[in-house]
């Protein structure tokens, strides 16, 4: 072999590791972002972040305030005040002169008195009430005739409304689950109620919520704005899904053993909307084209953050910069009864918008041989890229809180009324059955958007056992 020839060999060889010592670093760059992730710079929930990872965390991404720690000047407050209508009233009265020891008679007056009240619970006991149906005998044509019983005592003895309506509000409003709450009622009221008479009262409410929570469905399919978002749940051990579809007046919730747009479709909410969806960049929320997109830019936050820590990419805290003050601009026109923004302004927020994604592209070339193929078969880029793309395909869905005031800055919304099957994982673990999950979310449904229309929850609840069920407003917004 001449060395010519062997000069060849080295050289190919020298190429190869060079491709291989190139893939080698982009997956340790790929591990140890990884293992870098924590709420503060991805999707994962605070649940999750390592009690182990000391260092030290980055400033809020909020801007100081200059208000005083705690309640505000002008605050009403909250405290305890007295009743204008006292339950029972309690006179005591001294029975001698502090003095003389003179002895005050019955019939003598008070000069002055000084109130003091107690608020407590009344003894809780069980009140059984018996039913008793006359029959009487006509004294003319003989013919005997009964009274009827209320039109919901049905059985020799049940349970009243007020115990199921307890029952239902311990599992879909505090999450508690039937063995501890069937130890609350032993413990308070020494009824011995089963898990499975429990069981019974929440499908039983279910089934009556269930009409109408289908017009919840079809309010939220003709208004203008629709909060989405998606989170893994268990039933029975197996992995399922929770969609939510929500505004600030409405939510309804979906079990799912699917994540994708077979559960959407199936929920049956998005198939029919033509107003904004906003989410967060889910692929399937896409397979709809009759509605718009609204993508959420606390999310994108934590996408730059992780960009400017593990990528020491300083464009992307420029691009922090520009969505909070962007959002500051956005803010206060509509705290001075502005209903848009001036063309100018949303013309500078696109050229600055512009530039910044031209930095961010030009921040992350494709390599000399071009992008790797995935598994998949499509080209495997960085983090950074596919978020610098992402800006530069979808500006009109960042930036459209900038172009309808209607439109929010951010998903939380949808987030914080997910939030709550998290609080009811911790609390009661997983569901056993399907049916159980979606009575579940159907009360929830429920619940949550009487909340949000100030309702009272146990008022509400009254109402499933009453005859009529208080009905929320349904006006699409």
């Amino acid at each position: 072999m001449d060395s010519q020839q062997e000069n060849e060999q080295l050289k190919q060889r020298i190429q190869e590791l060079e491709a291989a010592l190139q893939a080698a670093q982009r997956q340790i760059a790929e591990l140890t972002a990884r293992l870098k992730q924590s709420s503060h710079n991805s999707h994962w929930p605070s649940s999750r972040d390592k009690s182990r990872q000391k260092k030290k965390r980055p400033k809020s991404l909020r801007r100081q305030s200059t208000k005083k720690a705690g309640g505000q000047k002008g605050h009403p407050g909250h405290t305890l005040e007295m009743s204008a209508t006292p339950d029972s009233v309690r006179i005591h009265r001294p029975e001698n002169c502090q003095h003389c020891q003179q002895p005050f008679t019955a019939e003598q007056c008070a000069v002055a008195i000084d109130k003091r009240q107690v608020h407590d619970l009344p003894p809780l006991r069980i009140v059984a009430t018996e039913h008793q149906v006359e029959t009487l005998c006509c004294p003319h044509c003989q013919h005997l005739s009964s009274g009827l019983f209320p039109q919901d005592v049905t059985a020799p003895v049940q349970y009243g409304s007020r115990i199921q309506q307890l029952a239902v509000y311990l599992k879909a409003e505090q999450f508690i689950p039937y063995e501890r709450s069937r130890r609350f009622f032993a413990d308070l009221f020494d009824l011995n109620l089963s898990p499975g008479t429990l069981q019974n009262v929440i499908q039983r409410s279910a089934k009556r919520l269930r009409p109408l929570i289908e017009q919840v469905k079809a309010t939220l399919a003709a208004g203008h704005i629709v909060h989405c978002d998606e989170s893994g749940f268990y039933i029975n051990g197996d992995r399922h899904w929770l969609h939510v579809a929500a505004t600030d007046q409405l939510t309804c919730y979906y079990p799912h053993r699917n994540r994708g747009s077979k559960a959407i479709t199936e929920m049956g909410i998005l198939p029919n909307f033509q107003g904004r969806a906003i989410h967060d960049f889910w692929s399937a929320y896409y397979q709809y084209p009759t509605c718009q997109h609204g993508l959420c830019n606390v999310h994108h936050l934590r996408d730059l953050t992780a960009i400017a820590e593990q990528n020491d990419q300083a464009w992307a805290k420029r691009f922090q910069w520009f969505l909070l003050s962007t959002k500051q601009v956005v803010d206060q026109a509509r705290l001075a009864g502005a209903t848009a923004l001036q063309p100018s302004q949303v013309a500078q927020i696109e050229r600055l918008y512009d530039r910044l994604v031209v930095t961010a592209l030009q921040a992350n070339p494709p390599p000399a041989g071009g992008w790797p193929q995935g598994k998949r078969g499509r080209p495997k880029k960085s983090k950074p890229r596919n978020f610098a793309e992402r800006l530069d395909k979808h500006r009109h869905e960042v930036l459209a809180f900038v172009y309808d005031f209607k439109v929010p800055f951010d998903n939380n919304l949808a987030e914080r009324d997910i939030r709550m099957l998290k609080v009811q994982q911790k609390i009661s673990g997983c569901f056993r059955s399907v049916h159980g999950a979606q009575d579940f979310c159907t009360i929830r449904s429920y619940l949550s958007t009487m909340r949000k229309q100030g309702v009272r929850v146990w008022s509400a609840l009254g109402s499933l056992f009453s005859g009529d069920i208080l009905m929320p407003q349904l006006t699409p917004v």
